[in-house]
């Protein structure tokens, strides 16, 4: 047989049929349409409000404008007549629910390799959600960026596929150029029913800043309005988180050297490390504790604009929070040699922007470890339990061998290179804590790794006194 016969025979088999043109609305016909899909991991209700440009447009936008809008202005942007009077909290309040439960496809995208929910996922919609909320307050007359995220909270897990709710609004903003914005992710109710406290999955907070887009400083907003007294304590909460971030920028150890307490452990862990190594000593560093410096993973990945934020050159944060938390789990994982269970992101901050078309830098540390206890409990107190290397390490092991976990906190350093890789900016620095199985430590040696145990250390006790 010919082959031209052959394919015919095989077309009469399998029964081709030739498919109808797709209509168009111009009254052209194409030879392919392709429906508008999110690729990078965000529900698609949240894509489209972020990305509203396809990448191509936006190239050639810039090639026939001529100019680069990642590079500064001296001419502001921002229309001086702007209205900044104040706008109600629920002015920006906005709900998505996500339909895992009804969609397989869509779930995929939000599973991890053992079923469960895929949280770098979540955070990507935390994030995004974050940016719907704020130009729902600000308008679109300005570029606002992250800044900082307070903290992500696991309140109750989620044990079985269910449709989510992710909801949030506006809950601080005084006229400067920031605003916290409040999200929780719960289970979705049914209709007409309202959210119980323990349908909440997670609960979060995020720092907005608005930028005028040609100069790139800061620029006034309108002050959120409070109208009721759940709205005047949700303003009480966020302004507390305000004076406290700006008290606590004060006495970083960038200002203050640690204080006496540290400075006693850290002696502590220096002699007894000497003594570790001291051939007439009998003491020996306890198989469960690692030095700090050999805890580090690191990863390097060029930013696609698959990720890119409304204004189309920049990465959107959401994938740096995922970037982050992925790598940050893999270092608590290879730490501990368990499964991690995550449980909260720390606050952490976003410094520069991160280009399109750049080299992302991380690298991931454990700084810091304690004994799994309940917060509550006055059971075990920290800095006198710890294995420190400071003489405490009986009843460290005491406690360890009760808890039978460990929390851990990983801190990724992030830095981002233009493709020549001339110039370097940091671009933040992201706090996780794990919950691992076993008795495990971490032993800083160098000064570097003392500040950052020391500041980690203060992150945990910040954490606890807010529990």
């Amino acid at each position: 047989m010919r082959p031209l016969s052959l394919l015919r025979v095989l077309a009469r088999a399998i029964k081709v049929q030739p498919r109808s043109p797709i209509p168009s609305s111009k009254g052209i016909r194409q030879l392919h349409v392709s429906p508008r899909c999110p690729t990078d991991g965000v529900f698609k209700e949240l894509t489209e409000m972020r990305v509203r440009t396809p990448w191509i447009e936006a190239l050639r936008k810039r090639e026939k404008d001529g100019i680069d809008p990642t590079k500064k202005s001296s001419i502001p942007a921002t229309p001086p007549d702007r209205d900044l009077t104040p706008k109600s909290m629920s002015d920006s309040y906005h709900r998505v629910v996500i339909p895992l439960a009804q969609g397989p496809w869509l779930l995929d995208n939000y599973l991890n390799a053992n079923g469960q929910l895929r949280l770098g996922t979540i955070f990507m919609d935390l994030d995004a959600l974050s940016g719907v909320i704020a130009y729902r307050h600000t308008g679109d007359t300005v570029t606002t960026v992250t800044a900082a995220v307070d903290r992500i909270t696991i309140n109750h897990p989620l044990h079985e596929i269910c449709d989510l709710e992710l909801s949030g609004q506006v809950t601080f903003a005084t006229g400067r150029s920031s605003m916290e914005i409040s999200i929780q992710v719960a289970r979705a109710p049914e209709k007409g029913a309202s959210i119980q406290k323990e349908e909440i999955l997670m609960t979060c907070a995020f720092t907005m800043v608005s930028l005028d887009p040609n100069t790139k400083k800061p620029v006034a907003i309108r002050p959120v309005k409070v109208e009721t007294e759940e709205e005047k304590r949700l303003f009480s909460l966020g302004e507390k988180n305000y004076n406290t971030k700006k008290d606590r920028a004060k006495t970083g150890l960038r200002k203050q050297t640690p204080n006496d307490e540290e400075s006693d452990l850290i002696h502590a862990m220096w002699l007894r490390q000497l003594e570790y190594h001291d051939p007439n000593n009998p003491l020996r560093k306890p198989p469960h504790t690692h030095y700090m410096s050999s805890t580090t993973l690191s990863s390097s990945q060029i930013m696609q604009p698959q990720y890119r934020n409304r204004h189309n050159f920049m990465i959107f944060g959401g994938y740096l929070l995922k970037t982050t938390f992925e790598l940050a789990f893999c270092c608590a994982a290879a730490f501990s040699h368990s499964r991690p269970t995550f449980l909260s992101l720390d606050p952490s901050t976003f410094e520069n922007p991160v280009p399109v078309g750049s080299v992302l830098y991380l690298k991931a540390t454990v700084a810091y470890t304690e004994p799994a206890t309940d917060p509550s409990s006055s059971q075990i107190d920290d800095g006198k339990v710890l294995d420190d290397g400071g003489g405490n390490e009986r009843k460290a092991d005491e406690a360890r061998k009760k808890q039978g976990q460990t929390r851990v906190q990983i801190r990724i350093d992030s830095k981002v290179r233009d493709i020549e890789h001339g110039s370097t900016k940091p671009t933040g620095q992201f706090n996780y804590t794990f919950l691992v199985d076993g008795d495990i430590s971490v032993a800083p040696q160098t000064y570097e790794e003392f500040m950052v145990w020391v500041d980690a250390r203060r992150r945990a006790e910040r954490v606890r006194g807010s529990i």
